[in-house]
């Protein structure tokens, strides 16, 4: 896309990533916006790491222990209660952007003032099902999409998210227009000490995008350069991330999700 259609796309969008009625861009532009892989990322560090869902054990195991439905959310007094905190309801829009797909929402009103998270890649759409859960690989999926989308600024910026699962096959105008492939992201922000990891692409030194201009100030742990500690996957991404370059102490995710920059 050229620079004035971003623009006009960017400013049609919410944080979550989905179209508002502001004029609409033209008909490719749309069709390369709604594309499943394609995502606005703005989730900033603080509200990953210290928002109320996830900073207590129990409010964590509650959320993902229940369905992500309104009714599941503020029949829970954990969970209702946690999301008086505005990092909270940050935290909880993208992991609903995340986990259910596009048409999806949750509705949840909090002291009399409403809020609606809609759905969009649908790596988890069994998580917003009447009794639904999130266990293990759903926290995981949902995780490494949500580690990809912060931005160190707190900046809207549309990224292309790829990985072994068809929730994130692109479409073959996104895999032309985001050609730059960024790094990868893997682990779990649902459990206790929120394992974050990240590795970069081959040959790069840095993630501005996420850890600004130093690595030492990334809220995930920088693993090395992706070729050392992944395998290839699906669209040139990377899968089954090691915490390590081997070793006793390395760990695989096996769900990990891979960014692409536009040119």
């Amino acid at each position: 896309m050229s620079s004035k259609s971003d623009l006009r796309v960017l400013g049609c969008l919410v944080a979550a990533g989905i179209l508002a009625g502001c004029g609409g861009p033209a008909d490719d532009d749309l069709g390369r916006v709604q594309s499943a892989a394609l995502s606005a990322n703005a989730l900033t560090a603080n509200a990953l790491t210290a928002n109320a869902l996830t900073a207590n054990a129990l409010t964590a195991n509650a959320l993902t222990a229940n369905a992500l439905t309104a009714n599941a959310l503020t029949a829970n007094a954990l969970t209702a209660n946690g999301l008086k905190d505005p990092l909270a309801r940050e935290f909880l829009k993208y992991a609903v952007s995340c986990a259910l797909p596009e048409g999806a929402s949750v509705n949840v009103t909090v002291d009399g003032q409403m809020y609606s998270f809609p759905g969009q890649l649908g790596l988890a759409p069994g998580w917003g099902e009447r009794n639904g859960s999130c266990d293990g690989e759903c926290q995981r999926w949902v995780s490494a999409c949500m580690l990809a989308r912060v931005d160190a600024a707190g900046v809207e910026r549309m990224i292309s998210v790829r990985g072994d699962n068809k929730a994130l096959k692109p479409a073959p105008q996104e895999i032309k227009d985001y050609p730059v492939r960024e790094g990868a992201y893997f682990g779990n922000v649902f459990i206790q000490g929120q394992p974050r990891f990240l590795c970069l692409s081959p040959g790069s030194t840095q993630d501005l995008r996420v850890c600004g201009s130093s690595l030492k100030d990334c809220p995930m742990t920088v693993v090395g350069s992706c070729d050392d500690v992944c395998d290839n996957g699906a669209f040139r991404s990377f899968s089954d991330c090691r915490t390590a370059d081997h070793g006793r102490d390395a760990r695989t995710y096996n769900e990990t999700v891979t960014v692409f920059l536009p040119k």
